[in-house]
């Protein structure tokens, strides 16, 4: 299935705890990248989120903001790093003794620095995030998802109908270059057995084994496996995006594919139509390759 990496969803959900608020951007990006940005009062939602968003997206750059205006005002928590101050205790009682320093460690000591003292917020009922409010914040999350897998689905249609005009285009050309490789072949033998026989009435030359090697020259011009595997890959194509699972990285492995088959039949199959049929269908699929970055 074709979706676009690209997108941008917003939505807000006002009840009796808080007014939830998500933000949705998406860009593209040869894997998922996500990054959340949450309020302190719900931290503890990380891993929850992620996890949401990794079942939803399989490719793209996607940034996703929560918002919170609790109904209650939250209460700062304040922790005290024990292990740190009780290391900085010894480490300082050891600088007394020396005669490096003197004096206590103060309140305002442990202040200004930030390895001693946690600060957060939490609601008045203390502890971790109420249930209620975390499903709250996971159910916008879903619907704003939601957003933007519709969003990305419509432009997914619109990349889908770009490349298989662009597709169609390819199967034209391995016609072309079917009919304009044979009649190369055919002038090539014909050149091939003329030069023969302007080379035999000069020299006693087996008529026969010349006119079968002039054909074996000839046939070293055949593409017939490199057009069977190229329509094979146009084929595969249409497999993959009519397919519900992402499918960006199998088509650009596939155009990789196409390219290659493309190269092999512009440097065997003979004649000026099939060297001009090459660049045309190269350029077509660089085209392609780029509209296929912006694939899931």
């Amino acid at each position: 299935m074709i979706k676009s990496m690209t997108g941008f969803a917003s939505l807000t959900r006002d009840d009796e705890v808080a007014a939830v608020g998500v933000t949705v951007r998406a860009v593209n990006h040869r894997f998922l990248d996500l990054q959340l940005r949450l309020p302190s009062a719900v931290s503890d939602l990380e891993p929850r989120l992620r996890a949401l968003v990794q079942q939803r997206l399989a490719r793209g750059r996607v940034e996703v903001s929560v918002s919170l205006q609790m109904r209650q005002s939250p209460v700062p928590d304040v922790q005290l790093n024990g292990p740190f101050v009780q290391a900085l205790s010894a480490a300082l009682s050891q600088a007394r003794a020396d005669g490096v320093i003197d004096g206590g460690l103060s309140a305002g000591d442990l202040l200004r620095l930030p390895q001693a003292l946690a600060i957060r917020e939490r609601l008045p009922d203390g502890g971790h995030t109420p249930d209620t409010l975390a499903a709250t914040v996971e159910a916008v999350v879903g619907q704003a998802l939601d957003q933007l897998d519709a969003m990305r689905t419509r432009e997914g249609e619109h990349l889908r109908t770009d490349l298989s005009a662009r597709k169609a285009l390819l199967g034209t050309f391995v016609d072309k270059v079917v009919k304009a490789a044979h009649t190369g072949r055919v002038d090539l033998e014909a050149r091939l057995l003329e030069r023969a026989r302007e080379l035999a009435s000069a020299l006693p030359i087996d008529q026969a084994a010349l006119s079968q090697e002039v054909v074996r020259v000839a046939q070293r011009s055949d593409i017939t496996e490199e057009v069977t595997r190229f329509r094979g890959h146009l084929d595969h194509w249409e497999a993959l995006t009519d397919g519900a699972e992402p499918c960006g990285r199998k088509l650009d492995f596939l155009l990789q594919e196409m390219n290659r088959e493309v190269n092999t039949i512009g440097s065997k199959a003979d004649g000026l139509q099939v060297s001009e049929l090459v660049i045309l269908a190269k350029a077509e699929l660089e085209r392609m390759r780029e509209q296929i970055q912006n694939v899931e």
